[in-house]
């Protein structure tokens, strides 16, 4: 795994007027070799496979385009093509994308890794998928299915009948030509294992008991989802995806996520009093993940079963039965619905609202025994303070987002820095924290519950209020919707772990013709390594647990 690598400092950028990155693209045009391309939600230049890395370490270098969000892999009839898209961490709601076309017969394109590490595993998983070579890559092979498989599932002439073997090589030690294989072990942690967090395995090579490296093997529970989603209609039949992308209880926020691009996609507008609800729901699902997160981590650093892990599925309970009470399910919710959601508050409201109120109104007191059992614990001190670090700039280098770049200091939030729903109506706070490390990213977990529940008491206060003849739960959505063909769109919102984002090509018809998942676990993971390197086993137990990985928008 690389390292980040030196970085130019950004110019002080705030809010960006569109001229100025017509001002970049000029200075780029006249550069290299390109041409400009519309999408929906921002500016794209089509570059050549062979300018890939000088563009985008100018973008980056010289217009403060820091975040590569999310790389998009695709093939047409005559070609493939790669698209980055870029934010800024300071503004994201300043984007460009970066479309990189190559021919159908030589699909081979300059990796971008060496200017956005974080690039590493997006193109492995396009090269897996889609089949589109990336040069100067510096790991590239599979990523989701085994170096053996044949074929890529998502190119056009994917034969899915063929059988695939999986050879015993594929689980040989990685280590065994080594040099150092004298004095280094391989361990195998998982997939089985219940520090994974779900199915995931670490091959870690250790020398004693210090971490040398860790290569994160994913794929285990891979569906292909995103060709699953290809093959439904936007209006109903691709919602209750999302949420089995997080079984932890955020399915609400990957929901919105779908709904938030799809909308943006056809144009649809949401009435005002679904945003709200909308609002109130995600940061009860914001809640179920976060209780859980910290439940779960206690169990993992210190064995604390009976205390703090029972502690956070009790009020977990009391959250899901909110969300049971409001949506009908307790986990796989499938509330939302392109232009609002699918019914109001549950009657009678008062004793619903009444349900919210003592919800929230029981947690300060919960969130100081959260406290005493886990931050005041000197077991958990001893075990996350000054372990698992991650710079601010490693952090971004590798597109973290959510609480395990504000553990990091990096103040990014899509709820206040690119807004959606009521969020931009209603008081609270971006929570952050300096230090980096594994206590941290608990630290802000702990304290965006306190933010979560203060969201969520305004929004009871505000639908208590709400006028009973303007109480429209959702927009006039056309029965079948069609956007026109080779219109692209990204979007995302922010999940429970982190920026959730989803990419839709449209082709005229009522499904996509490419449907693209951006979880922000996958970028979290692929950090690991630099967060685990001359630490402990011990040590890589409790970072894994601080990311809070769900293999579910991992895998896909």
């Amino acid at each position: 795994m690389q390292t980040p690598p030196e970085q130019s400092p950004a110019p002080e950028v705030g809010e960006q007027e569109p001229s100025t990155v017509d001002a970049v693209i000029e200075s780029l045009e006249a550069q290299f070799r390109i041409r400009r391309e519309a999408h929906e939600h921002a500016p794209a230049v089509v570059v050549r496979p062979d300018e890939v890395r000088e563009v985008l370490r100018t973008l980056r270098d010289e217009a403060g385009f820091d975040h590569l969000s999310c790389a998009t892999a695709q093939e047409y009839p005559d070609r493939y093509e790669t698209i980055y898209h870029l934010k800024r961490y300071d503004d994201p709601t300043t984007e460009v994308s970066v479309v990189v076309p190559t021919p159908g017969t030589e699909p081979v394109s300059e990796s971008a890794a060496p200017v956005f590490p974080t690039a590493a595993w997006h193109e492995r998983e396009a090269y897996d998928l889609v089949g589109i070579e990336y040069e100067g890559h510096p790991d590239l092979r599979r990523l989701l299915l085994p170096e053996t498989w044949q074929g890529h599932p998502l190119s056009r002439n994917y034969d899915k009948d063929r059988p695939q073997i999986v050879t015993y090589t594929e689980n040989v030690n990685p280590i065994e030509d080594d040099e150092r294989a004298g004095d280094t072990l391989l361990l195998n942690i998982g997939p089985h294992h219940p520090a994974t967090h779900g199915v995931l395995h670490l091959q870690v090579t250790l020398d004693g008991e210090q971490v040398i490296d860790v290569d994160p093997d994913i794929g285990y529970i891979h569906r292909c989802e995103e060709q699953m989603c290809q093959s439904k209609t936007y209006r109903h039949q691709i919602m209750p995806y999302p949420d089995r992308w997080d079984w932890g209880g955020a399915g609400l926020l990957n929901e919105w996520a779908y709904a938030r691009t799809a909308e943006r996609l056809a144009d649809i507008d949401v009435p005002a009093y679904a945003q709200v609800i909308r609002t109130m729901a995600a940061e009860l699902s914001r809640m179920l993940s976060h209780f859980l997160a910290v439940g779960a981590y206690a169990l993992d650093v210190i064995g604390d079963f009976t205390a703090t892990f029972m502690y956070a599925i009790k009020d977990r309970e009391r959250v899901q039965n909110v969300l049971e009470d409001l949506t009908g399910q307790r986990l796989m919710f499938n509330y939302f619905r392109l232009g609002g959601v699918v019914w109001d508050l549950p009657e009678p409201r008062e004793e619903f609202l009444e349900e919210i109120y003592d919800l929230v109104d029981d947690l300060p007191d919960r969130l100081t025994e959260y406290h005493d059992l886990l931050t005041g614990n000197e077991v958990i001190q001893m075990r996350t303070v000054d372990t698992g670090v991650l710079p601010a700039e490693t952090a971004k280098a590798y597109g973290c987002t959510g609480p395990v770049a504000r553990g990091s200091s990096v103040d990014y939030d899509l709820r206040r820095d690119d807004p959606y729903g009521y969020y931009e109506e209603l008081e609270w706070d971006v929570v952050t924290e300096p230090d980096g490390d594994n206590f941290a990213r608990l630290l802000v977990r702990l304290r965006e519950i306190e933010q979560s529940a203060r969201i969520v008491e305004q929004c009871a206060d505000l639908l208590a209020e709400w006028p009973d003849d303007e109480r429209t739960v959702q927009s006039n959505v056309p029965r079948t919707i069609k956007p026109d063909a080779d219109t692209e769109v990204y979007r995302a919102v922010e999940a429970a772990k982190g920026e959730l984002g989803i990419y839709i090509r449209a082709d005229g018809t009522d499904s996509p013709a490419r449907f693209k998942i951006r979880g922000p676990s996958f970028s979290h993971l692929q950090a690991l390594p630099e967060m685990a390197r001359g630490e402990y086993i011990p040590d890589l137990i409790a970072t894994l647990g601080s990311l809070d990985t769900i293999m579910g928008e991992v895998d896909r």
